[in-house]
């Protein structure tokens, strides 16, 4: 099914493994098209392997726009250099009670005027779906403040990053990296019908996640493969590319392409792609697609994939390994009740899903009992789409909701189920309590991700776990027709038209960000808290679902930091910048650097932070209540360690296992001459644990090689701090 090459490939044409080359790895890892794009938007010329890239496009939704320009315009924003897409479908829903999320919406539609952008209102489009209609294009890139921003099966390398990228692009600077490795997905074959996209994307998380096959990656579909799967079925393999913890990705284009983009009506944004003769990739997963079958990801990761006949054959053996106990699920029978179903967003809420759903159901009803099956097309257009051809009616007959287009099941707002409950979701995470539970309160639920098309069956199966394959389905050949008379009518474009004297709307819950201090000499680092977990998303660093209304109000939002996972920090956090250290510390800390006034801050241990979203607040928070450092392990992704550095916090590794760690909770470490390490661009700091009492032992603390400009950030204090070049 999926089988992953150990080292480096010669592929020629394409197609095909390449069994010995005449050029040297180095020539040939440009005829990949990752490189030639790369390339063409680094801005440095030349030929060196750090390349400093300026996007064709940017985007942001509702949780991090407001902060993003905010921070630009203390950096000198005068207007958008380059179309910025903002969409509104992550608060979309009213906060009870108040006024919060649509003052925000006044907010960044009073920007977008300000500065020349694109406001997409609540409940057109969620954003990805928004910038593969109306932006993605042959040989583009697009920066997102969104983690899944990908839209390489349509030729664009989209990257999802922390919104202080999005700054650096706003005040004309460049996003800086080293040129990323390039691994092939050769696609052979083509799937049965009844398995979908998601069923693929998950077959492939699996297969490499925990290898970290590709991460910090690009991720590059190649083969024949391709040409078997409609451009729809590859935009939802794609956007779940993100779940590899990849940089990016991208895709041949072909016909299918092309029909893309002419009946979005922009058939000049369309180019062939390809890579060359002979290109050379730096590792290959081969996909036989025919052999892919319906998969299940359970709770709480979508690498914890497995095969849905394995699943339903033997649910005592596969639903033990789920990281909440969903034993109470099966029937007497030996069968799996689900309680939910939803099919949404930019993974789940397109046409050819939508439909696909339709033909399953047919004219069987879901039933009423206890579950329910909603339906989120991804925009109003495909929602035009499917009221015009009947499938609209036809689902709601058969009993499922039609929505509009919102992210809320993906991240814990919207149908949330009840306590206890299993629900099944084509969206694209199913992190803990993304399903909008609250484990604090006595309050769980599960999430699953699944195909439309076997959550459509086990719909159809009155919520018995149901495999699309062993289903007889006629499934039709729809065609669509885009109509954007909708974006028409309530999109604000402003793009090259910006008006300086409108004024920004404020709502009472905006507010700027508070001053940071620069990097001190010296730096006592309380320990406030030490997690030991094997992986920590984003989303138990700062939580997702209940915590967005707050996104644009730094202070408020930073006393849910860790909330999930370690309910104390926030009070041991402002405790640790507020409250002196013992005298036998500071006295400890006088003998060691020759002063008792370090610069204190706190900071946070965990194995591997940051999986998962590219929300910046992860970062923002800690440093809001004093963090100034992470000692990790290892980094899970390239955007949470840049979020670290944008928002002036140091980011440590260690080799010490977790087991092991000579500092706990409630300890100090002292970074001696600290300031002056990081100026040299050392990669080893000469640091100490210290114990309340003044014991103390040296601590081995390393670093990850700094850029230039990323010096000058932790120095400054933060991205923020720096003036405009």
């Amino acid at each position: 099914m999926i089988k992953l090459h150990d080292g480096g490939v010669f592929i020629k044409g394409g197609r095909e493994i390449a069994a010995r080359c005449d050029i040297s790895p180095e020539e040939a890892r440009r005829a990949t098209i990752a490189y030639r794009i790369l390339k063409a938007h680094d801005v440095s010329g030349g030929e060196s392997n750090q390349l400093h890239l300026k996007f064709d496009a940017l985007a942001s939704h509702d949780i991090t726009y407001v902060g993003i320009i905010q921070s630009a315009r203390v950096r000198g924003l005068e207007e958008f250099p380059v179309p910025y897409v903002l969409t509104n479908c992550h608060n979309s829903l009213c906060a009870v009670g108040g006024t919060i999320n649509e003052d925000d919406h006044m907010f960044g539609l009073s920007a977008v005027k300000k500065y020349g952008g694109i406001f997409v209102p609540a409940h057109q489009a969620v954003i990805h779906s928004y910038m593969r209609e109306q932006f993605a294009g042959c040989g583009r890139m697009i920066l997102g403040s969104d983690s899944h921003t990908r839209y390489g099966a349509l030729g664009t390398l989209g990257i999802g990053e922390g919104g202080p990228e999005l700054v650096k692009q706003l005040v004309g600077e460049t996003y800086d990296i080293d040129m990323p490795e390039v691994v092939a997905v050769l696609l052979r074959g083509a799937p049965r019908p009844g398995v979908g996209p998601h069923d693929v994307a998950l077959a492939i998380i699996g297969a490499v996640f925990d290898r970290k096959y590709v991460t910090n990656k690009i991720m590059e579909f190649i083969g024949d493969g391709i040409k078997n799967l409609p451009i729809e079925y590859r935009n939802g393999i794609d956007v779940m590319t993100t779940e590899t913890t990849c940089l990016s990705s991208i895709w041949m284009t072909d016909e299918e392409t092309e029909r893309y983009f002419r009946i979005h009506g922009r058939p000049q944004d369309f180019a062939p792609l390809a890579p060359g003769e002979i290109a050379f990739y730096d590792g290959l997963i081969e996909v036989d697609l025919s052999a892919i079958e319906p998969m299940i990801a359970l709770p709480c990761h979508p690498s914890k994939a497995y095969k849905l006949s394995d699943v339903i054959a033997n649910p005592y053996d596969t639903l033990k390994n789920s990281d909440i106990d969903l034993t109470g699920k099966i029937t007497p029978d030996g069968k799996i009740r689900v309680d939910q179903g939803i099919i949404a967003g930019c993974a789940g809420g397109t046409f050819d899903n939508i439909c696909a759903a339709a033909d399953i159901l047919g004219d069987a009803g879901i039933g009423n009992d206890a579950f329910s099956l909603s339906i989120y097309p991804g925009s109003q257009p495909v929602m035009s789409a499917i009221l015009k051809n009947g499938v609209a009616s036809r689902l709601i007959s058969a009993g499922a909701t039609l929505r509009t287009a919102f992210c809320g099941p993906c991240f814990g707002a919207g149908d949330v189920p009840a306590h206890g409950g299993f629900s099944i979701r084509h969206t694209t995470r199913n992190f803990p309590h993304r399903e909008g539970s609250k484990a604090s309160e006595g309050q769980i639920a599960a999430v699953a991700l699944m195909d439309a098309r076997s959550i459509a069956a086990t719909a159809k199966n009155g919520g018995i776990l149901t495999s699309a394959l062993s289903l007889d389905v006629e499934y039709g050949d729809y065609e669509y027709t885009f109509d954007d008379r909708s974006y028409r009518a309530r999109v604000y474009n402003g793009w090259g038209n910006p008006k300086p004297e409108t004024p920004l709307v404020y709502g009472p819950n905006i507010t700027d960000w508070p001053d940071f201090d620069p990097l001190g000499e010296h730096l006592l680092l309380v320990v406030c808290s030490v997690i030991d977990d094997p992986v920590t998303t984003t989303d138990e660093l700062i939580p997702s679902g209940e915590t967005s209304s707050y996104r644009s109000n730094p202070i408020r939002l930073a006393d849910f930091t860790l909330s999930r996972k370690d309910p104390g920090y926030v009070t041991r956090a402002k405790a640790a910048v507020k409250d002196a250290p013992p005298a036998e510390v500071l006295a400890a800390v006088k003998e060691l650097v020759g002063t008792d006034s370090p610069q204190i801050a706190s900071v946070i241990y965990a194995v591997k932070p940051g999986d998962g979203s590219a929300r910046e607040q992860a970062a923002s928070c800690q440093r809001v209540l004093g963090g100034a450092a992470n000692i990790a392990k290892e980094y899970a992704t390239k955007r949470y360690r840049s979020n670290l550095i944008n928002w002036g916090m140091l980011p440590f590794t260690t080799d010490i296992d977790v087991h092991s760690l000579p500092f706990g909770v409630g300890d100090y470490i002292l970074v001696r001459n600290v300031r002056k390490a990081v100026e040299d661009g050392a990669t080893e700091f000469d640091a100490f644990v210290i114990k309340p009492d003044g014991s103390n032992t040296p601590l081995a603390l390393h670093m990850d090689p700094l850029t230039e400009e990323e010096r000058e950030i932790i120095l400054a204090g933060c991205l923020k701090n720096i003036k405009r070049k």
